[in-house]
């Protein structure tokens, strides 16, 4: 089976993470093919050992998340990659440079996008994130760490031409899974 893109977007707290690791577990035990997950968060401090999350920081890392993507596929692999991706020209720059590739947009609204969030626990992102960023819009605070908030400093660019768009809203986590697996297994038997 020759290589493979799909990349999970959408706002931080939408589920594309949760989604995007029961993809790759369903494809690792059913697929013959070796699969690979790339996380944004954490390729991204490889990337950057000290990340700073300025706006051309954040351009440069997702160049670079992109092009490990691309080159991983080259090499025969299935790639899932989890990374908001906000502005759809990163998208894009898979899309127009590998053919073999689907965007999968976890959507859902800001309110939703905030409650999952607020409940995660710090990790590979800071914690609080929209609260952090929703003062910060308010007071003019500062948080270290904290750069631009998808969804509150700056808009997810949608593309209505993704290959599947799951509204994540009201779905249990296992009715969002199983469209997306349904969704995986007949994109990849119809490449």
């Amino acid at each position: 089976m020759s290589g493979w893109i799909i990349w999970f977007v959408g706002l931080p707290g939408s589920g594309k993470s949760t989604l995007a690791k029961a993809v790759v577990d369903y494809l690792q035990k059913h697929l013959e093919q070796e699969v690979i997950y790339l996380e944004m968060d954490a390729q991204r401090k490889k990337y950057f050992p000290q990340p700073r999350y300025t706006k051309e920081e954040r351009e440069q890392a997702y160049l670079l998340f992109a092009q490990e993507a691309m080159e991983l596929a080259r090499e025969g692999k299935g790639v899932v990659m989890d990374g908001a991706a906000y502005k759809r020209k990163f998208r894009d720059y898979v899309r127009n440079n590998f053919s073999r590739f689907a965007e999968i947009y976890v959507k859902c609204s800001l309110p939703t996008a905030m409650e999952r969030e607020a409940s995660r626990p710090a990790g590979k992102v800071m914690a609080d994130l929209y609260q952090k960023a929703l003062i910060r819009k308010r007071t003019g605070k500062q948080f270290a760490g904290l750069g631009e908030v998808i969804g509150v400093d700056v808009d997810f660019e949608e593309n209505p031409q993704a290959e599947l768009i799951l509204v994540n809203d009201h779905l249990r986590v296992d009715e969002a899974k199983n469209q997306v697996i349904q969704f995986v297994r007949t994109w990849l038997n119809s490449k």
